[in-house]
């Protein structure tokens, strides 16, 4: 059954991310946790390591369409390598329930943003 979990999870994180750009964090790591019981830290790991072929599958068909900014996002890209260096090193220091937590309380501002947002 786990197999079947993780493919499901898989297809619904790739769909939202070629659909609306996320799918690790935002659909990976909260399914992983809740259906599978992962450990918060071993959900973002696996997830991790999820996001490269997931993001350039979707990329290949959108740069095919010409909807990427090059320049943007390899200026994104290379502070996204220091932030990710400097956040999974503190994801680490922290317990699982606070990291949880804070995982939740970001993903409800992003929410109330997005449904607000005009």
């Amino acid at each position: 059954m786990t197999w079947l979990w993780l493919a499901l999870i898989g297809a619904f994180g790739g769909i939202c991310s070629g659909l609306f750009g996320v799918g690790g964090g935002l659909i990976f790591v909260p399914l992983l946790v809740f259906l599978l019981h992962f450990d918060v830290h071993l959900a973002i790991g696996t997830s991790l390591a999820v996001i490269l072929p997931t993001a350039f599958s979707g990329l290949t068909r959108f740069a095919a369409s010409g909807h990427v900014n090059w320049k943007a996002a390899l200026m994104v890209a290379a502070f996204a390598i220091i932030g990710a260096w400097i956040g999974a090193g503190l994801s680490l220091k922290l317990s699982s329930l606070l990291l949880r937590r804070l995982f939740a309380v970001f993903l409800a501002l992003v929410a109330i943003k997005m449904f607000f947002r005009n």
